[in-house]
């Protein structure tokens, strides 16, 4: 166990290191994530509606931070093939979800870390938002259930790039457009079609921004919120083992294809 954990560190300082490497593109993301909440949040000030623009600017740093978590984890595999370390990744001698722990580990850091910086600028751009019934444990709370569900969504999508190598990073884009359509981040999902509606309750987003704007605005406990708590444990329950056991058939289905020796 001792090993597996020192192996999963080494996931996330390789991660860091990559990071570090590519600063411009990474300081570009931000620059565009902090633009794009921006221009988002100027909506409700244009409206003047406090409510609103708190509402949305909720919906741009919480979707900000899952949409960080679950890109992070589902670019792993592409990432390694982008490195050309793919192949000698599968081949060290770690368990499976040792990888993934590190990686997703990672993403939590710094999706924490990237939106933290989002909300000082917002914070500071918008002082005059009153949070005085802000209820933070409520937002924590949910934070911290959102990112176990999207951890799992995270490993299931990251088969994508594994097993088709020229669209999976493409389908991974899809899959997280999809998410952001349905699950309300800025507005309620009441408005939807009905059959999109229904598909809103598969997203974890849907329970987490809800969750959140109700402690944020509203000051709601988090105990009156079973309602948006229990399909999350639900979610962060199923999707994390399904999530590493269809990594691994997913695994063994591209070494026996050769998929892994695959760049292009």
């Amino acid at each position: 166990m001792t090993h597996e954990l020192k192996a999963s560190f080494a996931f996330v300082e390789r991660n860091f290191f990559l990071t570090r490497r590519y600063w411009g593109w990474e300081l570009a993301f931000l620059v565009y994530s902090v633009a794009g909440a921006l221009s988002i949040s100027l909506i409700g000030v244009e409206q003047g509606s406090p409510t609103l623009l708190l509402s949305l600017m909720i919906g741009a740093i919480f979707w900000n931070y899952l949409s960080v978590v679950f890109s992070w984890i589902a670019e792993t595999i592409a990432v390694e093939r982008w490195e050309g370390t793919l192949e000698y990744t599968f081949m060290a001698p770690v368990r499976r979800w040792t990888q993934l722990l590190g990686s997703c580990s990672y993403a939590i850091v710094y999706g924490l870390i990237h939106t933290a910086a989002i909300l000082v600028v917002l914070v500071l751009f918008f002082p005059q938002l009153h949070l005085s019934q802000a209820n933070p444990a409520t937002a924590a709370t949910f934070m911290a259930l959102g990112s176990f569900s999207f951890v799992g969504i995270g490993m299931m999508a990251a088969i994508l790039p594994l097993l088709y190598v020229e669209r999976g990073a493409q389908m991974c884009f899809v899959l997280q457009s999809c998410l952001l359509l349905v699950s309300g981040v800025y507005y309620s999902v009441d408005i939807l079609p009905p059959w999109m509606q229904a598909l809103s309750h598969l997203s974890p987003a849907t329970y987490v921004l809800d969750g959140v704007r109700q402690g944020l605005i509203e000051g709601t406990p988090v105990t009156a919120l079973w309602g948006d708590i229990w399909p999350l444990l639900i979610m962060a329950v199923t999707f994390i083992p399904l999530g590493i056991w269809a990594f691994g058939r997913a695994e063994r289905y591209a070494k026996r294809t050769g998929k892994l020796k695959r760049v292009g």
